[in-house]
């Protein structure tokens, strides 16, 4: 009996300290005072954008941090705690939390890690006012076609100086 508990333990650290090691950023949270509708919102828009929102106890998130060899978020573990993982956008965690934060107040955001590096408030505040993935790759796109569509201005602007000058000369005929 104990050793199928003390094994249901090993097996959440596990999960856990994986998804610390395969998460691009993840933030942690006290979501104390927040309605159960408003957790359903807020679970909600993390869901949309593929990040996942989970509830842990402190003594398996310190654990799955040590297997997953982070240091650094033991003070963050603390009273209620919830840790939201995206595996893909960057982003996206700290988007939706800082906005969630500004419209409730009760949300607090005490941490978290960016591509592998524990990083403080201040930089997931930064991180939160990044444009998504869509949103870096059309500016991307945008820089990119500058230069062919200037080129394109310039061909044309050159063709309607030649179309002058022949128009001109027709008139001097």
């Amino acid at each position: 009996m104990v050793k199928e508990i003390i094994a249901k333990k090993a097996a959440i650290v596990d999960e856990v300290a994986d998804k610390f090691k395969n998460s691009v950023s993840n933030v942690v949270v006290d979501y104390r005072g927040l309605t159960v509708e408003e957790v359903t919102d807020l679970r909600k828009q993390l869901r949309e954008a593929g990040v996942e929102m989970r509830v842990i106890k402190n003594t398996y998130l310190k654990r799955a941090a040590a297997k997953a060899e982070i240091e650094g978020l033991d003070d963050v573990f603390a009273g209620p705690t919830a840790v939201c993982f995206s595996e893909e956008d960057v982003t996206a965690p700290a988007r939706i939390l800082v906005k969630f934060a500004e419209d409730h107040e009760n949300l607090e955001i005490k941490g978290g890690m960016i591509e592998g590096k524990v990083s403080s408030l201040d930089e997931i505040n930064a991180l939160s006012k990044l444009p998504d993935r869509e949103g870096l790759l059309s500016m991307l796109l945008s820089v990119l076609q500058a230069p062919v569509r200037n080129f394109a201005y310039a061909v044309k602007a050159v063709a309607d100086s030649k179309d002058e000058v022949a128009d001109a000369d027709a008139d001097a005929e």
